[in-house]
Parts: C-alpha cells; sequence; structure tokens
C-alpha cells in the first residue's frame, strides 16, 4: 500500500490512480461544450491537456507555456506552439482579448505572484472566454483528517515544490473580491480522492468535489478587464513585494 518515496516529491500510496489528480476527464467534458479557436496552457509540461482540447477542437491554435524548453520537439511534433517564458514576470506574447480559453492545471501552487499572473490572463482572454484553473486541495477529505492527527497537509509540504494552498471558498473570495465585475464562475468539479482507488475515487470526487485531492474552477469573462489585478496591490495593504509589471 505504501512505497519509498523521497519527501515532497510524490505521493507514498500505490493503491491509488495518481492519474486522477490532474482531473483530465474533468478537462475532456468542459472543453467539449466551450468555443475554443486560440488556447493557452500556463505550465503544459508534456501538453496532455492540450491534446484533449486538440482532440474535441482540431482547428484550434494551442500554445504550451513553461519556463523551460525541455519538450520543445514533442510538442510541435503534437502540432502545440511552445513558447518558453517566466509567468510570474514576463507578458504573455499575446494580444489583449485574443484567447478563448486558458488552462492553468496544477501549477498556481508553484507560484507566488498570482496577481500578475490573473492580470495577464484576463487581460488575453476575450469576453466570453474561459480560465480553468486546477490546484490541489488543501481542505480535502485526507488534509482534513490528517490535521486532526497532527499532520501537515500533503499539498502544502515546506519540503515539496508547493508555494501556495488552495480551497473551494478561499480561491472564490479572491476572484468574487477582485474579479467579481469582469468574470464568473461556471464550473466547480473535483478529482482524485485519497486513499480510494480510481474507480471509487472519481465516483466520490463528483459527489463530493469540495473534499476531492483535486478541485477544479471554470471561470468566464463576462466583461473588459480593466488592471484590476493590479489595482488591487495599491489598494490594499499586503506587506509582501508582489510584481505589479
Amino acid at each position: 500500500m505504501f512505497r519509498r518515496v523521497t519527501p515532497g516529491t510524490g505521493s507514498r500510496l500505490t493503491v491509488v490512480d495518481h492519474a486522477e489528480t490532474y482531473g483530465r476527464h474533468v478537462l475532456r467534458n468542459v472543453v467539449q461544450k466551450l468555443d475554443v479557436s486560440l488556447c493557452v496552457d500556463l505550465g503544459c509540461g508534456a501538453g496532455d491537456d492540450l491534446q484533449i482540447v486538440m482532440k474535441s477542437h482540431p482547428a484550434a491554435r494551442c500554445f504550451g507555456i513553461d519556463y523551460g524548453d525541455w519538450n520543445k520537439d514533442k510538442l510541435m511534433q503534437m502540432g502545440i506552439e511552445p513558447v518558453s517564458i517566466n509567468i510570474e514576470t514576463e507578458r504573455l506574447p499575446f494580444n489583449d482579448e485574443s484567447a478563448d480559453l486558458v488552462i492553468a492545471n496544477q501549477v498556481f501552487e508553484h507560484t507566488k505572484e498570482i496577481y500578475w499572473i490573473n492580470h495577464e490572463i484576463f487581460r488575453v482572454l476575450r469576453v466570453g472566454g474561459h480560465l480553468y484553473l486546477g490546484v490541489p486541495n488543501v481542505l480535502s477529505l485526507h488534509n482534513r483528517i490528517l490535521g486532526l492527527l497532527g499532520v501537515h497537509p500533503t499539498s502544502a509540504k515546506m519540503i515539496s515544490a508547493h508555494l501556495r494552498v488552495f480551497s473551494r471558498n478561499d480561491t472564490l473570495l479572491f476572484y468574487r473580491e477582485i474579479a467579481s465585475d469582469f468574470a464568473s464562475l461556471q464550473g466547480f468539479y473535483g478529482s482524485q480522492f485519497y486513499p480510494f482507488p480510481g474507480f471509487l475515487a472519481r465516483q466520490l470526487a463528483r459527489m463530493f468535489p469540495s473534499c476531492a485531492f483535486s478541485i477544479f474552477f471554470l471561470f468566464r469573462k463576462t466583461g473588459p478587464y480593466s488592471n484590476q489585478f493590479i489595482d488591487r496591490l495599491s489598494q490594499v495593504v499586503l506587506e509582501t513585494n508582489f510584481f505589479a509589471g
């Protein structure tokens, strides 16, 4: 049931299907209902999420954003256009209101500059476009139980690569406070449910998404964006040096 791993690098559980963590069946269902001509995937990795988009929208232009080019050849062979930038300090190389869909699946937890990244996302999204956001859930069922036992949440270990924690209500508070004038929640989903195997995990995550290991939000841009994420930094005192461009 358990395997030996370097702390902070992966799960010790062998009974679960770790692919469920990325919720690609959720993305597949969501994308089929969207109109996508241009898609941008932040932290695209090997292009798995973009392949799902391309299957439903074969004519769409798909851009894979990452800070390294180690997957460049593989992405190009799949018809994905790779872009190597640091999303925390650089502009996305797209015109305002040019993208139909931005995917950020299991990437926000690795970042500090959440205001700049969202600024760029909503700058490039067209009105009517969507942000598909997937993050680990610090309030998953297993993390709640671990907390009661005095064990640190698995999705937020200091020794790991994760810098931020997320939960349903806290994430919605962030977007409600800053983006309510130009974005709205269209869907909320869950995937992966520790410590259960895949066939049970998928059912439980669908029934209790707020307790799933990974949570997913679909936001729709409903109006023009006017730098609200960046302006927030001058409106409140956050006592840290967030990047504002």
